[in-house]
C-alpha cells in the first residue's frame, strides 16, 4: 500500500490521458490533430516547458462541456486513491476554456461535481486553487478573479502558472493583492525555469505561502536560508523536471539535497498523462534514483500534510495515518 500523502501541485487538465481525450472528442464531436492513442502518446516528448505547453493547451479544445471536466476529475481522483492521495489540492486554468468560449460556470461546475464529496468516495479531501496563465495580462487574470466571486465558497487559493521566463512574478502584484482581500491563499510556480529571484519576488510581491517548483532556489544560499527558517513549502516535481529539461536525469534532481538542506520540500506529479508518473510513481522514481531513506521519506510525506491549506483536526487525523505507516 502506498505511503499516505498530499498531493499539493497537480493541474487538473494535465491529467487528461490520451485515451480519455480521444473519448471526449468522439463525445463531443471535436476533431483532434492525431490519428490514435499511439500517435498522440508519441506526441509527449517535450524539447522544454514552451513546446509542453503548446501541446497541453492544444488538446483542452476537447473539454468543453461540464461532463467533460467531471469526467476527467473522476478519472484523476480514482487513480489517486489507489496512489495513497488522502488530500489533494488541484489546480484548474479557467482562462485556457474561457478563451475558447467555454463559460466559467461550465469549468468550475463540472470540477464541482467530481469533488465536493470526494472524501466520502475516494477517501481524499480536496480543495481547487485557481490558476492565472502569466504568459497573459494582468487585466486578465483580474477579469479571471471577478468571473470567481460567486465561487469562492469553492476556491481556497489563486495561483500562477503558464510559462515563466520573461513573466514575473511582480506582473501580477495587483490580483493577488485582490486576491487576498477576497480571503484566498496564495501560492505561485516560481523557480523552475525562472530564475531564484522570481521565488524571493513571489513571496515579497505576491504574498505567497508556497513556491511551486523553486528547485533553483539552491542558486542563492540567503534564499535558501530564508525558506528553511520562515519553513516556505516547495511543491516540487520530478517527473516534470526531468520531462521538460529542466533537470537532465532523475539522478541529477536537487531533492535529496533540498531535503537535507532542511527546505520543507514535497514531491507531486504536475502534469502527471504528460509526464509519465502519477505522484506514487514519482516516490517510487525519486527514491531509486537518489537512494532516498525510509526518513526521507516520511518527511516528504509529513511535509506534504504540514504544507497544506487543510484544517488543524484533519492535519492530524492525516499525520496519524502517516505515524502508523510501515514503510
Amino acid at each position: 500500500m502506498p505511503v499516505p500523502k498530499a498531493e499539493l501541485h497537480l493541474h487538473i487538465e494535465g491529467t487528461l490521458e490520451p485515451e480519455l481525450a480521444f473519448a471526449l472528442a468522439e463525445r463531443d464531436g471535436t476533431e483532434l490533430p492525431f490519428a490514435s492513442v499511439e500517435e498522440l502518446r508519441a506526441a509527449y516528448r517535450f524539447e522544454d516547458l514552451q513546446s509542453f505547453l503548446d501541446l497541453y493547451y492544444r488538446l483542452t479544445d476537447v473539454l468543453q462541456t461540464e461532463q467533460d471536466f467531471t469526467d476527467l476529475a473522476e478519472a484523476y481522483l480514482s487513480r489517486a486513491s489507489a496512489e495513497g492521495v488522502r488530500h489533494a489540492e488541484i489546480f484548474f486554468d479557467p482562462q485556457a476554456h474561457t478563451a475558447r468560449g467555454v463559460p466559467f460556470a461550465t469549468v468550475i461546475d463540472g470540477l464541482w461535481k467530481a469533488l465536493y464529496d470526494s472524501e466520502q468516495r475516494y477517501g481524499i479531501s480536496t480543495a481547487l486553487i485557481m490558476c492565472f496563465l502569466r504568459d497573459l495580462s494582468a487585466e486578465s487574470a483580474l477579469e479571471t478573479l471577478n468571473a470567481a466571486e460567486p465561487y469562492l465558497d469553492r476556491i481556497v487559493a489563486v495561483g500562477l502558472d503558464s510559462a515563466e521566463v520573461g513573466h514575473p512574478p511582480a506582473k501580477f502584484a495587483a490580483v493577488y493583492r485582490r486576491a487576498r482581500e477576497l480571503g484566498l491563499r496564495a501560492v505561485a510556480h516560481a523557480g523552475e525555469e525562472g530564475p531564484a529571484a522570481y521565488v524571493a519576488e513571489a513571496l515579497d510581491v505576491l504574498g505567497v505561502e508556497r513556491i511551486d517548483h523553486g528547485i533553483r532556489v539552491l542558486e542563492d544560499p540567503m534564499l535558501v536560508e530564508r525558506l528553511v527558517r520562515e519553513r516556505i513549502p516547495l511543491t516540487v516535481c520530478p517527473f516534470s523536471n526531468v520531462r521538460l529539461r529542466v533537470v537532465d536525469r532523475l539522478a541529477d534532481h536537487p531533492l535529496r539535497r533540498m531535503l537535507d538542506l532542511g527546505l520543507v520540500a514535497t514531491v507531486n506529479s504536475d502534469d502527471p498523462a504528460y509526464f509519465g508518473g502519477y505522484v506514487h510513481e514519482n516516490f517510487d522514481g525519486i527514491q531509486a534514483a537518489l537512494d532516498l531513506t525510509v526518513d526521507h521519506l516520511r518527511t516528504l510525506a509529513r511535509n506534504s500534510f504540514e504544507a497544506s491549506f487543510i484544517d488543524e483536526p484533519t492535519r492530524a487525523r492525516y499525520l496519524a495515518e502517516l505515524d502508523a505507516y510501515t514503510f
